[in-house]
């Protein structure tokens, strides 16, 4: 067999994804284990150079929101060694915003969510897809 001609294969190891994506990623998963509805990532960094993603999620009540927002900063703070730079919202929980500087964090009540319309507002974001560990 001759070895000479025999082509190389190909690097199957991965280019680890940015920072702040596994902020992102991290952030959808905490707002769906605490029963967040409807949670998406856009992608903004073609739109934008303030920041690089959004979360978007809703919850169906204060507490539910106040949740997910306390764990999310465990998460990202604990887990990943993150600083939130600041946090809007968090008394009236209709609309908690969590930045992170290249990640923020929208946490709402649905129908603040359908008057602010974000998902509708950065259409031409990209939609990250997020595989969720939710039952169908």
């Amino acid at each position: 067999m001759d070895q000479g001609n025999a082509r190389p294969e190909p690097d199957k190891t991965e280019t680890p994804a940015p920072a702040s994506l596994r902020r992102a990623l991290t952030a959808a998963r905490v707002a769906e284990e605490n029963r967040g509805r409807d949670v998406v990532i856009l992608d903004m960094r073609e739109l934008t150079p303030v920041f690089d993603y959004f979360v978007i999620a809703s919850g169906t009540s204060r507490r539910q929101l106040h949740a997910m927002s306390e764990d999310i900063d465990h998460a990202l703070e604990d887990g990943l060694g993150d600083r939130r730079m600041g946090i809007e919202g968090y008394d009236q929980s209709r609309w908690i915003l969590l930045d992170y500087g290249d990640v923020v964090i929208h946490l709402f009540e649905p129908e603040t969510r359908q008057y602010y319309a974000l998902e509708q507002l950065w259409a031409q974001a990209k939609r990250v897809p997020f595989q969720s560990s939710a039952p169908v």
